[in-house]
């Protein structure tokens, strides 16, 4: 069971996430996909993890900047040994992506159509085992094509490339909420649909 919790900077999407994940299960296991470039993005990372443990949920943090696809793996096989259902919270899909991007190329490199199916690779393993994952599973990602169009390149390339992939996750995903100034609508539920006779 995929959910997909999307929203702006801020927006309190990832504590919505929380939440939501806590009413799933009894524990969770949380894959952060932040890396922490200065320290205060150190101390930001400190201070989540600091508000998770003091939640009185039981939080397991790991730092998976790339490789969510074997994470994801090795939690359903070790959920499975023991007959648990932890939920498990990818926070956030954007910056896992912007990952990805930087290691296959990078501003000074001229991206091409190899790079652009490199990626494309990276977001249909993720697709695809988020399509039948056996466990509560949330992901978090950002709203980025709301805003003005990106001066550079690279900016624009990634700006098309996160609306491909939530478009992809929110497809197999059986929730989608936008949260907005705190307040989570969810999508699926009052999406319009085409009556298929026309």
């Amino acid at each position: 069971m995929a959910v997909l919790i999307t929203g702006g900077a801020r927006s309190g999407k990832s504590a919505f996430a929380e939440k939501y994940a806590m009413r799933c299960a009894g524990r969770g296991i949380y894959l952060a996909t932040l890396q922490p470039y200065d320290e205060e993005m150190r101390q930001r990372i400190g201070k989540h993890r600091q508000e998770r443990e003091m939640s009185g949920f039981a939080w397991e943090t790991e730092e998976t900047p790339f490789e969510l696809v074997s994470k994801l793996k090795t939690i359903e096989q070790e959920a499975a040994e023991i007959q648990e259902r932890p939920a498990v919270l990818v926070d956030c899909l954007t910056l896992w992506l912007t990952n990805w991007m930087l290691r296959i190329g990078s501003e000074s490199t001229k991206w091409n159509e190899q790079h652009e199916a490199a990626l494309e690779e990276q977001m249909t393993r993720l697709v695809n085992i988020a399509v039948e994952y056996p466990l509560p599973l949330l992901f978090v990602t950002n709203e980025v094509g709301s805003g003005i169009v990106p001066e550079y390149p690279l900016g624009r390339r990634f700006r098309d490339a996160a609306g491909r992939l939530n478009r992809r996750m929110a497809e197999i995903s059986s929730s989608v909420f936008l949260v907005t100034a705190g307040i989570p609508v969810e999508l699926k539920s009052i999406s319009f649909r085409w009556d298929e006779d026309q």
